[in-house]
């Protein structure tokens, strides 16, 4: 039976896998989402010797099962390739008291590649089994990393163009560089002078505007979405955790049937999801650890169970997790009220209106999986400086968020369980935060600091940083987010 999506605001809403990687974001601006799932034969004892990309396909054929045995394997093998700098392609790192899962061995360094490099196979294949013939606009908001990885994805993909907005001054210098000098002709990228929040925020609603969707429509045009509000963009990350599972049981760590726990840095709640999903498929997860920068929203919200968007944004040296809205929580929202739409649907309209909901009461099976904790800016950089001292080895501050939350939470439950760290980003996506924090000292900028980088760490300088200072930059639109919606007309010639 083929496996159902559902918009998590309108019971009447289902898809299958495909047409919900076509939409992206659902009409009714909700997220399609697994209502079941599906069953999958994790034998652990085989999975162990297995490739990455057997791993894949083994959960992608369980959560995208109106796709063929053919089609999947064709978008594996264009993902999965050697746009990653090692065969393993999430290689999981044993450090002192953790195991650091690097996800950002891919074209652009950051964990948004595992996903994103298959999301255009994905999408395009979506498209012939849906039999359109509408060139697909992608348009995305990026808080820091889904906007390059995004863009090197679609880059000259036949049939789609591709806009993405970030806030200008709310990402690192190598971030922006990385999405400013973007080659491809469908590529377009605009700075807009609020926060990621007001970027996700509009882009949601021109998703949701009638009056746009017919303007795209009479020019042949749809929108789609490459952040992980797209399903296509959310089941890939599940395989990480399964592989990474895999991982620890061949390398000795742990025996199969033991839990682990993960800790994930958290923004707009995806990654830590994808994790959640996994628990539920198999993986033998005992918690899930949810770290927060100094925007404590999701943290706050766990602890007293009352979602408050309400204060201060705050920019730090993890910006991809500088978010106050973060998307995907509507998704474990849902299945915590049982999967009852309506119910979800009035706690998001009440986030709109009154800036904050409170959980009514839901299923704690699924709630105390979780726990969340913060880590200050001060509290990252000393985390960043304690890993490379005791282990020679030098984590971004996203991953040293987690890293420092993982260590409070061991710290106050005494829980000793086999500890798996999302390790989200290359260091030398923020060269200037981790060689300062090491240091104890500023860099002069952060091309210095990549220098600087390559000297303390040992690992040679990745292609996606060399030379960047010297590309040109092909982006340099800045908007207001009221001009959002205006600019994109212009791209789009509606």
């Amino acid at each position: 039976m083929t496996l159902i999506y559902q918009s998590t605001r309108d019971e009447n809403n289902k898809v299958t896998a495909s047409q919900a990687i076509l939409q992206g974001l659902a009409s009714d601006g909700g997220l399609f989402t697994p209502v079941t799932m599906p069953s999958v034969n994790l034998d652990f004892d085989t999975l162990k010797d297995a490739s990455y990309q057997e791993v894949a396909k083994l959960v992608l054929s369980a959560f995208l099962d109106d796709f063929t045995e053919e089609e999947l394997d064709h978008c594996i093998a264009s993902a999965y390739d050697a746009k990653f700098d090692t065969p393993a392609i999430a290689p999981l790192v044993s450090l002192e008291g953790q195991y650091n899962l690097e996800l950002f061995h891919g074209a652009t360094i950051a964990f948004k590649d595992m996903a994103l490099s298959i999301l255009p196979h994905l999408l395009t294949t979506s498209v012939k089994k849906q039999g359109v013939d509408r060139k697909i606009v992608i348009l995305t908001a990026t808080s820091g990393d889904t906007g390059k990885a995004a863009m090197a994805g679609f880059a000259d993909v036949p049939g789609t163009e591709i806009i993405v907005f970030y806030p200008k001054d709310g990402v690192s210098k190598i971030q922006e560089l990385q999405m400013t000098t973007q080659t491809g002709d469908n590529t377009h990228v605009v700075a807009i002078t609020g926060n990621f929040d007001d970027a996700q925020t509009a882009v949601k609603q021109m998703f949701n505007d009638d009056a746009l969707r017919q303007k795209l429509a009479d020019q042949n045009l749809q929108f789609s979405s490459a952040n992980s509000m797209n399903i296509g963009r959310l089941v890939p990350q599940i395989v990480y955790y399964v592989y990474a599972y895999a991982q620890l049981v061949k390398n000795g760590h742990i025996r199969v049937g033991d839990k682990i726990n993960v800790t994930v840095p958290t923004g707009n709640f995806g990654n830590i999801l994808a994790a959640y999903y996994a628990s539920q498929i198999g993986v033998p997860i005992g918690k899930l650890i949810c770290a927060s920068n100094e925007n404590k929203v999701l943290t706050d919200f766990f602890v007293t169970g009352t979602y408050d968007k309400k204060r201060d944004f705050k920019v730090t040296t993890s910006p991809s997790m500088d978010i106050l809205v973060s998307s995907n929580l509507e998704r474990l929202i849902f299945h915590l009220l049982g999967n009852d739409a309506a119910k979800t649907k009035t706690l998001m309209e009440e986030l709109v209106a009154d800036g904050e909901y409170t959980l009514p009461e839901v299923d704690h099976t699924i709630l105390d999986l979780f726990a969340a904790d913060y880590a200050t800016e001060a509290e990252t950089s000393a985390e960043i400086k304690r890993v490379y001292e005791t282990s020679h080895y030098i984590e971004d501050p996203h991953t040293a968020v987690a890293s420092a939350v993982y260590h409070k939470y061991l710290y106050r439950t005494k829980d000793t369980t086999p500890t798996v760290i999302a390790s989200t980003a290359s260091p030398y996506k923020f060269p200037r935060v981790v060689v300062d924090a090491v240091r104890e000292q500023a860099a002069a900028d952060d091309f210095a600091a990549v220098n600087d980088l390559e000297k303390l760490s040992g690992v040679a300088i990745p292609k996606a940083v060399k030379s960047l200072d010297k590309l040109p930059v092909r982006h340099d639109t800045v908007v207001s987010t009221d001009g959002m919606q205006a600019i994109v007309e212009s791209i789009l010639g509606i």
